[in-house]
């Protein structure tokens, strides 16, 4: 079976910009590995969100390793704890917990000014976390440190207590927004409201070293169970991310999680790092998927530019050192993204995701000359599922 190269950029889709000319980032970026691909492989468009879910990387990226969420996905705070290894228990309800910044946070009229708390150190998140762990952690309210922003919240026994059923909007779909209305969804369960309150108090001590003001328990659910990946599928796979929502989909599916020094899911982050552990993982094993989120997370912040940048840095900094292993080797590469997060919107949305697929053998669909949303999609592939893509991938990998 031929080696299965999966490469993510999280996020990278978009909507065409006036100021980029009426192009998309990933129009207006420098992608000449990406573009290669393109030219001589297939190129189609994928609904990795089903119909009635939220556009979420946890929903999303499930869909793109082969899993139903309509099946399997229980929230997001779950998929975190999977990658964290939480020992937990069936009844247990599992928050994911953002540091964040608000406006007047001791006020009822507060507006969410950044779900990412300025993408706050995960030396000081930490540092946060476990103080709010020492203070207000008791029976009921486990606090769990992870990587900048992204933290977990455990209550015990929760799967089946009240606050099970709040919905409350992820903190990244809400910026520079009032927060009145999730206010009033925390204010149903007097246990939350008085634990967000004092977490704010006891934050306030960080207010000249950090932006995070204030917590963000969302995203629920009861533990996560994925069926083995390599049973399966029959591929001895591996996942290589920063962000514990990755890794926790791996570990979930007993896949092989590769931690990264200086992996930071920003712009920043340990490129070669990721190559270098890809290819290691290549000599024995045969599946990698290889996440990027900085084009994600610049799609957040509204920032064209830095967006441009993310998605030129995967191509030159990820794609480009793996074409020089594996370009001439008897491989299938996979390129896409997980959603789109539109700088227009700030946000995620539904729209089918572009993708190409390519390996030596392959005959081309179509006529473009480079990767983008509309060249994927003029090509009239239309995949209906995540795990549409996972079964043509793997059908390409046994021919």
């Amino acid at each position: 079976m031929k080696k299965i190269l999966f490469l993510v950029a999280d996020g990278m889709g978009d909507w065409p910009l006036a100021d980029l000319g009426d192009k998309t980032p990933l129009q207006a970026a420098k992608t000449p590995h990406m573009d290669r691909l393109a030219a001589a492989g297939t190129l189609g468009t994928c609904q990795t969100v089903p119909q009635g879910m939220l556009p979420g990387s946890d929903v999303a990226n499930m869909a793109l390793l082969g899993y139903a969420p309509q099946t399997f996905h229980t929230g997001r705070g779950p998929i975190e704890a999977a990658a964290q290894g939480l020992d937990l228990q069936a009844d247990d309800l599992i928050w994911r917990l953002n540091l964040v910044t608000q406006s007047a946070p001791d006020k009822h009229d507060r507006t969410m000014l950044d779900y990412s708390a300025g993408h706050i150190s995960t030396a000081i998140g930490r540092q946060i976390v476990n103080h709010l762990q020492k203070k207000l952690g008791d029976d009921t309210f486990t606090f769990y440190p992870g990587i900048q922003y992204r933290h977990l919240l455990v209550q015990k026994g929760g799967a089946h207590a009240s606050e099970a059923k709040l919905v409350i909007n992820p903190p990244h779909d809400i910026t520079d927004q009032p927060i009145a209305r999730d206010m009033a969804t925390y204010a149903q369960s007097s246990r939350l409201t008085d634990l967000i309150s004092k977490a704010g108090e006891l934050m306030k001590p960080w207010a000249k070293e950090c932006a995070a003001n204030a917590i963000w328990p969302w995203g629920q659910g009861s533990p996560l169970f994925l069926p083995a990946f390599q049973k399966t599928f029959g591929l001895h796979g591996a996942v290589i991310s920063a962000v514990d929502l990755v890794k926790g989909l791996g570990r979930a599916a007993q896949m092989d999680v590769l931690d990264i020094p200086g992996a930071t899911g920003f712009l920043d982050t340990n490129y070669q790092g990721k190559v270098d552990a890809a290819l290691a993982y290549l000599d024995h094993g045969n599946f990698v998927y290889l996440h990027v989120e900085a084009p994600d997370e610049c799609g957040h912040m509204g920032d064209a530019q830095k967006k441009i940048q993310a998605i030129e840095d995967f191509d030159a900094r990820i794609l480009g050192p793996l074409l020089d292993v594996y370009g001439t080797k008897d491989a299938v590469w996979v390129v896409t993204c997980d959603h789109f997060t539109p700088i227009a919107r700030r946000t995620h949305t539904t729209d089918p995701v572009p993708f190409l697929v390519y390996s030596r053998e392959n005959n081309p669909n179509h006529n473009e000359t480079a990767f983008s949303e509309a060249g994927a999609a003029r090509t009239n592939l239309r995949l209906k599922s995540g795990p549409d893509l996972m079964a043509q991938i793997i059908n390409r990998a046994k021919a």
